[in-house]
């Protein structure tokens, strides 16, 4: 099953709705980390030395700090940007699919947007 960690501003509806889904899912909010309030450079850095895969609403920055990684040559272990007008519902039942089909490593190096 795939580690998430989901940005500061992800919708924590979301979240709870997955742990309700799929108790034993590996999520950490980044507010509860070493690198909350930090900048999406420091943050995605602590995702690929952690190996989640960030979750975001976040489209306008996020993805280019994250194709930056991936030019640079550095790890990335993806991006799942989930956008604000997608409803709660859809946003739970597609990450919950993606993590429990998805394999350790698949979405290095990745952007992908949400519905699925």
């Amino acid at each position: 099953m795939l580690l998430f960690a989901a940005d500061e501003n992800f919708n924590n509806d979301i979240i709870r709705g997955l742990r309700r889904r799929e108790s034993n899912l590996d999520i950490v909010r980044i507010q509860d980390s070493d690198v909350a309030g930090k900048d999406d450079p420091t943050v995605l850095a602590w995702c690929a030395g952690e190996k989640r895969v960030l979750l975001t609403h976040d489209i306008r920055t996020v993805t280019r700090f994250a194709y930056e990684r991936v030019t640079g040559g550095l790890p990335m272990p993806g991006v799942i940007e989930v956008p604000r007008s997608l409803s709660l519902s859809r946003a739970i039942d597609d990450l919950h699919v993606l993590a429990a089909v998805s394999l350790e490593g698949e979405w290095e190096g990745q952007v992908r947007f949400l519905p699925i």
